[in-house]
């Protein structure tokens, strides 16, 4: 039986369309800080493997807590490790402080310079720890129809003003969930203690959050005129790291898994908002 952690979140509900035979849970059926409840769960429900989209992502309040954000985001995935059931744990981009200038690779040295990413980096390293086998998928600037993400705010921003200012001057890749849960969906039959490890998921190409926003306003067919701003001009509470592009070559070649370019799942994910 397949357990999908944290089901009521942007990737968690993609998972779940695509995998109408798993167990889904969120916070309110099973509260992954306490191991005595998970470890009952999984047994109960005969869990074989499990995909933990749970997290606290809330990365300016993160700041603020971080003994509840340790909880939930290394603890919550080291009780789940400790079950020995398979497990597919989703991370972040995070992780890294953004002083590189070429895409990171899943061995290059971590240096997370907020509370959330430095829990994110517990996480990773607990569940190395303690599962038998365990894929780990960092991402990157996730949207889909589903939630609250960056392209939803600016769709409904762009609705209402006719200027906005977005940072200009911090530079990644943006994620669209339905094809991050595509490759998960791939990796499920192939996991294995061989191709354990940790592995980096984004679309292709690499824009600043300013080229989002222009591109989400294009696709959406919105007038709204989005102006570059510097990180400074938009101070907020914890450090993003300014450049965060991901190397997907490893899961490419282990896995065989397509990475769209950026542009087209926008697109793709738009449609979608305008279907629904």
């Amino acid at each position: 039986m397949l357990l999908i952690v944290g089901h009521k979140g942007q990737l968690g509900t993609e998972l779940c369309h695509r995998l109408p035979e798993a167990v889904c849970v969120d916070q309110d059926e099973l509260d992954i800080r306490d191991a005595a409840a998970v470890r009952a769960f999984v047994d109960k429900n005969r869990i074989k493997t499990i995909i933990n989209c749970a997290a606290y992502t809330a990365v300016d309040k993160a700041e603020d807590d971080p003994k509840l954000v340790a909880a939930v985001n290394c603890e919550g995935p080291r009780n789940l490790a400790a079950t020995g059931a398979q497990l597919i744990h989703i991370s972040t981009d995070y992780v890294f402080d953004g002083c590189h200038c070429h895409p990171y690779l899943e061995t290059d040295e971590t240096h997370p310079l907020s509370v959330y990413g430095q829990t994110k980096r517990a996480g990773e390293k607990a569940v190395l720890e303690t599962a038998k086998t365990a894929v780990i998928i960092r991402t990157a600037w996730l949207y889909s129809p589903y939630g609250s993400n960056f392209v939803k705010t600016m769709r409904r921003l762009g609705a209402e003003k006719d200027h906005l200012g977005v940072v200009a001057d911090q530079i990644g890749t943006p994620t669209y969930a339905a094809d991050l849960a595509d490759a998960i969906v791939r990796i499920l039959p192939q996991l294995s203690p061989q191709v354990s490890g940790i592995y980096h998921y984004t679309n292709e190409g690499v824009c600043s959050w300013y080229d989002l926003a222009v591109e989400t306003m294009k696709a959406c067919r919105l007038p709204c005129q989005v102006e570059p701003i510097r990180t400074e001009d938009y101070p907020t509470r914890a450090i993003r790291p300014a450049y965060s592009v991901l190397s997907k070559t490893k899961i490419r070649q282990v896995f065989g898994v397509k990475t769209p370019h950026w542009r087209e799942a926008l697109l793709r994910c738009c449609r979608e908002m305008e279907r629904q």
